[in-house]
C-alpha cells in the first residue's frame, strides 16, 4: 500500500506495477489526481472511497486522499546491476527501526549511491512507516536484501572494497580513498557491526568524536561517510 502523491509518483519512476488506485475526492485535488493518473502507463482499477474508508486505510492525514495497491519487488541481490565500474554502495546490517531505515534510504538517494544493500533485515522493507520515513525513496534506490554472508560474497565477487564503520581498530574515514568501487557498511547503534563484517572489511573506519558519546544516529553516520566519498569523487 502506497499513500500520497509524492510517494506514488516516485513509485511510478521506480517502475512499480500498480493494481488498484483508491481515491477520496473529499481530500484529493481532481487536477492533481488526473495528472497522477496520466503518469500511470498501464490500465489500473480505480475505486472511489469515502473519507471514512480512507481514514481507516491511510497511515497519515496529509497524503492527498490517494492510495495505491502495488506489486512489491523481490529485492534480490541477483537483480542489482551497476552502470559504472566504481559503484558507491551503502550496506546496513540488521536495521530494525523503520525510521532509521527510511532515513538511510533518503541519505542514499541524496548521495546518489548506486545501491543500498540490507543485511539480515529485521523489518519488512515495504512497511508503511519505511515508505513514509523514506518519503518514497524506497522506490528510487536500487535495493536488495540478503544475509551478511550473501552480501559479503556479492561484494567480493564484484571486486568492491568493504569499509566497515567501527569504533575499534579503525582508520579515520576521511583518510580513505573512496574513488574505487566502495561499500560503506554501517551497523546498529547499540551493537555496531558483527564480527563477520569486521573480519571481512578491506578497512574498518571511524568518525572521530569530540564529545562525551561514542556514536551517532546510524543515518547521520552514513551521511557523513557517504558525502565524503561523494566529495572525493567530485574533485
Amino acid at each position: 500500500m502506497i499513500e500520497g502523491v509524492r510517494e506514488i509518483t516516485l513509485a511510478i519512476q521506480g517502475n512499480y506495477i500498480f493494481q488498484t488506485l483508491l481515491v477520496d475526492f473529499s481530500l484529493a485535488d481532481k487536477q492533481i489526481f488526473e495528472q497522477l493518473l496520466s503518469a500511470i502507463s498501464v490500465e489500473i482499477e480505480i475505486i472511489e472511497i469515502s473519507n471514512t474508508v480512507y481514514q481507516k486505510l491511510a497511515h497519515r492525514d496529509t497524503t492527498e486522499g490517494v492510495l495505491v495497491i502495488a506489486n512489491s519487488k523481490k529485492l534480490e541481490l541477483e537483480a542489482i546491476s551497476f552502470e559504472t565500474k566504481t559503484p558507491l554502495i551503502l550496506v546496513a546490517e540488521a536495521p530494525e527501526k523503520p525510521g532509521n531505515i527510511g532515513a538511510l534510504l533518503r541519505t542514499a538517494d541524496a548521495a546518489g549511491v548506486d545501491a543500498v544493500l540490507i543485511a539480515n533485515p529485521k523489518t519488512d522493507m515495504y512497511n508503511p512507516n519505511i515508505i513514509r520515513s523514506s518519503i518514497g525513496c524506497i522506490f528510487t534506490n536500487q535495493i536488495a536484501t540478503g544475509s551478511t554472508d550473501e552480501i559479503i560474497s556479492f561484494l567480493k565477487k564484484n571486486t568492491i572494497e568493504i569499509y566497515g564503520a567501527a569504533l575499534t581498530a579503525s582508520n579515520v574515514y576521511s583518510t580513505i580513498d573512496f574513488n574505487k568501487a566502495s561499500a560503506i557498511v554501517v551497523g546498529t547503534e547499540d551493537v555496531g557491526l558483527s564480527t563477520t563484517w569486521l573480519e571481512n572489511s578491506t578497512t574498518n573506519i571511524i568518525i572521530p568524536m569530540h564529545g562525551k558519546i561514542d556514536s551517532m544516529n546510524v543515518s547521520v553516520s552514513a551521511a557523513i561517510i557517504l558525502f565524503e566519498a561523494v566529495r572525493q569523487r567530485s574533485i
